[in-house]
């Protein structure tokens, strides 16, 4: 219950500080303006890396604050979001931003105790690098990830998404080698990245700013490096693969300019989603394909984590080859990969679907009810429940009835409420009923059953034609992955690893709530019965 309630209270606290933090943007003058080499066209707050540092650095001081290196986290993380805040208001030089990324790497360093001392199998067996030597080599570690995480904050939700499958990688291993402090900070970070990103991906509403952007880089490198480098069989280089493509993207641009006789930190447009936008591709699009080649990363970090130190070094840097001259060659010929054509098309033929709305009427009655029969089959799954939770059913329900009658133009607001509060509690209590067995059949068509749910979200948001509907955006795709990449992991004890499935059900279900209601128009009668219903269940099953 620790894991679920930090990933939620992370992402609750963010979600409610993002709006709230975008009214005071221009008091704050936290709005960044369009640019030559900016991709948006009006002014956008920026203030995502305050509600990003809000929703997860408070839950990690709630649960964690005695520990040591947990304190060494905190205090750099401050640091270095008090500078970013700083440089999305004045625009700091280069090396005001370097002074606040090193004194933040020198906490984590010298108190947390954060160094690279192990190079594996790279280096003769036990040897260790000695201090004179750690220290350099991890405070540009940590200062070159930094800022390989913020210069990538160039796309709508493209940082975030990166950060996020990072951070996610970090948190799962961590807990399947029982660092349990690591693995709370990586969930934490994780849902208030989860967050921000429903406001940041494609069409953005809010950026993260360099506040959030470097706080993101230097969570990942951080927790990475404190992980692989203690006490455990894990690959010491498995940081370069988790962060590969950032790594990547940053030390090419940096030496294009420092060939073409410019310093390596003067804006330009030569980065890859730069590249792939020059394509062809469309924002989201651009977007989309980072996120799979950096998700096919992580799944190599995974699968491989006991593996070769050599193997990972020649393998990244196969990759890097690869991917350098895929870009290369289509730049110098202006050559589009088939596959690349293949998404233009996919995107034209759905935006034609929408303009006739000849699916829309289809789809949007099934996701209802999908979503109403899932919190029913949740309810009935549930098991044993505390009973503590029978009056704050019987109390949700009577709200919703007084609303209902008094104030039914709140009732969306008030569902909401209720929902968000209920549908992570039902689904973690039926995944922990069916933890204790095995899994027949229709408990594996439950678990399908929310992947149909996230695809019929999608459809339904992507193919409407209202305005302010909820639409579906790259993050989704981060969800589908989290749901369908679990259960496929090798491991032999997965029941005692369901933190990311919990989460993912959580968050789709959520996402399908958003959906509904957009579609239901106002006409919100039957959907307030289904939660009402589920919530006496809830309350009977507690109370006998």
């Amino acid at each position: 219950m620790l894991f679920l309630s930090t990933f939620l209270s992370a992402l609750l606290l963010t979600v409610v500080a993002v709006p709230l933090l975008t009214r005071l943007a221009p008091r704050l003058s936290l709005v960044d303006h369009p640019g030559e080499r900016k991709v948006h066209s009006a002014p956008m707050p920026r203030v995502g890396g305050l509600a990003m540092a809000l929703g997860a650095l408070a839950p990690t001081v709630y649960w964690l604050g005695g520990d040591r290196f947990v304190l060494a986290y905190l205090a750099g993380a401050g640091v270095q979001t008090a500078f970013g805040v700083a440089d999305d208001r004045l625009d700091l030089k280069p090396r005001w931003k370097f002074l606040g990324q090193a004194g933040a790497a020198l906490i984590v360093i010298f108190y947390g105790g954060v160094r690279i001392t192990s190079l594996g199998a790279l280096l003769p067996e036990d040897f260790l690098l000695p201090v004179w030597i750690s220290v350099p080599v991890t405070l540009v570690a940590i200062i070159g990830v930094t800022n390989a995480i913020n210069l990538a904050d160039g796309l709508d939700g493209l940082a975030g998404g990166i950060s996020l499958l990072s951070i996610s990688c970090i948190g799962f291993l961590a807990y399947l080698e029982g660092d349990y402090n690591i693995g709370l900070v990586a969930l934490a970070l994780s849902g208030a990245t989860f967050g921000f990103l429903r406001f940041n991906t494609y069409p953005a509403t809010i950026f993260m700013g360099d506040a959030g952007s470097q706080l993101l880089g230097f969570s990942c490198i951080t927790l990475a490096l404190a992980l692989t480098q203690g006490q455990t069989a894990l690959s010491p280089l498995l940081p370069l693969i988790i962060l590969g493509f950032p790594v990547l993207d940053t030390v090419t641009v940096m030496t294009l300019r420092i060939i073409r006789g410019n310093s390596p930190f003067l804006a330009d447009k030569t980065h890859f989603h730069h590249s792939l936008l020059a394509f062809g591709l469309q924002h989201a699009e651009s977007v989309l394909t980072i996120y799979a080649i950096h998700v096919a990363l992580i799944v190599c970090a995974l699968y491989f984590r006991y593996y070769s130190d050599w193997l990972f070094l020649v393998g990244y840097g196969t990759f890097s080859c690869a991917v350098l001259a895929t870009f290369s060659l289509s730049l110098a010929h202006h050559w589009q990969p088939k596959e690349f054509r293949l998404l233009l098309r996919i995107s034209q033929s759905l935006r034609g679907l929408r303009d006739r709305s000849c699916l829309i009427r289809y789809l949007a009655g099934p996701l209802n009810w999908l979503l109403w029969a899932a919190l029913m089959v949740s309810v009935a799954l549930t098991g044993a429940v505390p009973p503590q939770l029978a009056p704050a059913a019987l109390g949700g329900a009577a709200a919703l009835v007084l609303v209902a009658r008094c104030r039914p133009e709140r009732l969306g607001e008030a569902l909401r409420m209720v929902l968000y509060l209920l549908i992570p509690m039902l689904i973690y209590l039926t995944d922990l009923n069916l933890a204790q067995g095995p899994e027949p059949v229709p408990v594996r068509l439950y678990n399908l059953s929310f992947l149909a749910i996230a695809l019929l979200s999608m459809l339904v948001s992507k193919l409407t034609r209202r305005r302010n509907c909820f639409k579906s955006t790259p993050l989704d795709f981060l969800i589908i992955f989290i749901v369908v990449l679990v259960p496929s992991l090798p491991f032999s004890d997965l029941a005692h690893y369901r933190v990311g499935m919990i989460a993912g059900k959580t968050v789709i279900c959520y996402i399908a709530l958003e959906v509904a209601i957009a579609e239901l128009r106002g006409d919100l009668r039957h959907l307030n019965r289904g939660t009402l219903l589920s919530l006496a269940l809830l309350a009977a099953q507690g109370l006998r």
